[in-house]
């Protein structure tokens, strides 16, 4: 028996992509760094902006990473254990992420500020172009 999906329907045509993205994340369970997303208000009609904010409490700069892969923001935070520390209790480990959030076409990254422990990435969508493009059909005898 197939299992029915969302993108099983065959009027939706070029989407399972999107069907294997969306079954990624459903797998991905780790919380670690906390974030939120939050809608910027704007002036009427001014495009639309978003800003995620991540708790990367202990990562410097230099230890962080934010690009864009193909339709995907990927935040990366890496820290290395410092060899020359005797602890008597470690409570705080040095630890690695990775958090990726899948970006709608046309999602821009605006800018990436770092500030009391708290990464923040804005982004926009402008307002797509509606474009109607008329196909010409070829008749052959």
């Amino acid at each position: 028996m197939s299992r029915m999906t969302p993108f099983s329907s065959p009027l939706l045509l070029g989407f399972d992509a999107m069907e294997k993205t969306l079954e990624r994340l459903a797998k991905s369970g780790d919380s670690y760094p906390p974030y939120n997303i939050e809608r910027l208000r704007g002036s009427e009609g001014a495009a639309e902006r978003l800003r995620i904010t991540l708790a990367v409490a202990g990562f410097a700069e230099e230890d962080l990473d934010v690009t864009t892969e193909e339709n995907q923001l990927v935040v990366r935070g890496r820290q290395t254990d410092e060899t020359e520390r005797e602890y008597l209790h470690r409570g705080i480990a040095a630890r690695q992420f990775q958090r990726c959030f899948v970006l709608a076409d046309g999602m821009r990254v605006l800018a990436a500020e770092l500030k009391n422990g708290l990464l923040s990435i804005d982004l926009d969508r402008p307002e797509a172009e509606r474009l109607v493009r008329k196909i010409n059909i070829s008749v052959k005898d």
